[in-house]
Formats: C-alpha cells, sequence, structure tokens
C-alpha cells in the first residue's frame, strides 16, 4: 500500500504508486509511528520542493524526521504552494527569489505563500484571465487540473500529463497556483516540467 505522500496541484495529499520527479515537505512531521496521517497538512509556512537525490544521502521515508512528500514536477509542486528549497536547489531557489516580489529572503516569501495558498484548512483559488496566464500555471476546470504551456492545456494525473487540450482564450478562469508563482513565471522563472509535458 503506498504512502499518502504524493501532492496534486490542489495540495491534497494522495496514496498513489506513481513516482514523482521532486520531492518535498510542509516544514515538518506529519506522520505518526505507524506511517500513517495525522489531522494537519503543514507543520510551518516553509513549504518546499527538493531534488530527489543530495549529496548521496539516504532517507528512510515517512521515518523519525519530517513527512516526505513527492510531485509530479515542479509545475505541480507550485500549484500546491510549495517553492525551491535553497540547499538542495540553491540555483533555483536563488533565481526564483530574485523574481520574486517585494523580497527575496526565504521568510519572508514563506508568509506571503502562505497567505495565499490556503484559505483556512482549504486550497486557495484565484480568478484569471486564462489568456494572461504563463506556462507553468496550473488551473482547475470541471473538478480537474491542467498545465498552462504554450498554446494548450496539459491534463494532469498523478502518472504524467495526458493528451494535450487546445488553450481556450477570452474568459476567466479558477487558478491554482498562487499568485506571487504566477508573477515568477512570468518574470521568466522556467520551472521543470514532467518528461511527458513534451
Amino acid at each position: 500500500m503506498p504512502l499518502q505522500n504524493r501532492v496534486s496541484p490542489f495540495g491534497e495529499l494522495l496514496a498513489v504508486p506513481a513516482r514523482g520527479t521532486l520531492m518535498g515537505n510542509r516544514g515538518g512531521r506529519l506522520h505518526g509511528a505507524d506511517r500513517t496521517l495525522g489531522a494537519r497538512r503543514w507543520a510551518s509556512k516553509q513549504w518546499i520542493c527538493c531534488k530527489l537525490a543530495f549529496n548521496g544521502r539516504q532517507r528512510a521515508v515517512w521515518g523519525a524526521s519530517y513527512t516526505e512528500l513527492f510531485f509530479l514536477d515542479e509545475v505541480t509542486a507550485f500549484a500546491a504552494g510549495h517553492r525551491p528549497c535553497f540547499e538542495c536547489r540553491g540555483t533555483a531557489a536563488q533565481a526564483f527569489a530574485a523574481l520574486f516580489a517585494d523580497s527575496g529572503r526565504a521568510n519572508a516569501m514563506d508568509a506571503v505563500l502562505h497567505a495565499e495558498r490556503l484559505d483556512g484548512k482549504a486550497k486557495r483559488t484565484h480568478r484569471h484571465r486564462l489568456d494572461e496566464l504563463p506556462d507553468g500555471a496550473m488551473i482547475a476546470l470541471n473538478g480537474d487540473a491542467y498545465a498552462v504551456r504554450g498554446a494548450h492545456l496539459l491534463p494532469w494525473t498523478p502518472s504524467g500529463y495526458a493528451a494535450p487540450q487546445p488553450r481556450l482564450r477570452g474568459f476567466d478562469i479558477e487558478v491554482l497556483t498562487p499568485p506571487s508563482m504566477l508573477a515568477v513565471l512570468s518574470r521568466g522563472y522556467a520551472p521543470l516540467w514532467h518528461p511527458s509535458a513534451g
């Protein structure tokens, strides 16, 4: 039985066997000794996405330390509200911070992102003009998540993106990616995409 550790663009934690291309955490431990989740879904405002392998470190997933979470790709991590880790993804984190409005300091970014990603305990979404969304933005349409890429919308699944659909124009849409991350993408940050994105 897979652990409930795959993060969807809606910020939900899923128990699916599919593997991701990045890992991360939400600031600490969320699981119990029996390797199941408790009621809380974050331990602090520091939600990060990390490399799967770093400096040869070996971890027991959902062991004695923080709760490891996994993402299809960085586009998914951004939609859920996770920024790049400064330790293992230093170059990406510095590029992200340089494009972040007001302050590139980790604590300041985390405070802004925490307000943008949550409405109480629920996922906060935002309305935006679909035509104006940058590549790497994630939207919700009829209860499903889609990534914006050029003239297409890529349907998200836990194991990869499905066949692209045309990107419609001329209307507002529910956006999963927090506004500050949309701004970073609009300013030129190039997120890591799963190979299925083409």
